[in-house]
């Protein structure tokens, strides 16, 4: 199984979309516009199409209601879930309104609560959510890395091969001690043994 490439009407974020055959790619609502302008295929559409204010052309459009639970990007997840995708990346969920960056963090970490694993790509920066695991980087990874405890804590949480040390430490939501650490050229990992945790990737000079 592939990729689930969802892309919304946020800012597009760092790195190219070159998705191959076996890969989804579900473009939500203003999320059309930019696979349309770089020439992106898309599988399927969907959303209300407030950010867009009409319902394009194309073979699979899924018309969302407005007064809904679900957000656009959502019910992109569920259905990439859905069609057996376990690996998710998203394109255009950050650099709008911080309620919507939010919300996206939450569908993080639904995914990572059902063993599937997603990034969120943001300019300069990136969101990824771990439970019960460890996540490698190799020794070419620059930038800032920071590590927040999402629910009451984290147990076991190591942070390796960074600037700054971690060895089976015991993270709170009250306490953002795992902030603005730093890839120092060596092979690094950051790992949680029961917890979830949000990792946030953000580029050393801003562009």
């Amino acid at each position: 199984m592939g990729i689930c490439y969802i892309i919304g009407a946020g800012e597009f974020g760092d790195g190219v979309l070159c998705p191959s055959e076996e890969d989804l790619v579900i473009a939500c609502d203003g999320g059309y516009d930019s696979c349309r302008k770089r020439g992106i295929r898309m599988d399927l559409v969907v959303g209300d199409f407030d950010s867009l204010s009409y319902v394009p052309e194309h073979p699979q459009v899924v018309r969302l209601m407005p007064q809904k639970d679900d957000t656009d990007t959502g019910w992109a997840v569920s259905e990439g879930l859905r069609q057996g995708y376990r690996e998710f990346v998203v394109y255009g969920g950050t650099g709008g309104r911080i309620s919507h960056t939010i919300a996206n963090i939450q569908l993080l970490t639904d995914l990572a609560g059902k063993g599937a694993h997603g990034i969120l790509m943001g300019k300069d920066s990136w969101y990824r959510v771990i439970c019960n695991e460890e996540i490698c980087f190799g020794a070419e990874e620059r930038g800032f890395i920071s590590v927040f405890c999402l629910g009451e804590k984290a147990e076991g949480v190591f942070e390796e091969g960074l600037k700054y040390g971690l060895h089976d430490a015991v993270l709170k939501k009250e306490y953002p001690v795992g902030v603005s650490n730093e890839f120092v050229g060596k092979e690094s990992r950051i790992a949680v043994r029961n917890g979830v945790l949000l990792l946030i990737w953000e580029a050393k000079e801003k562009r």
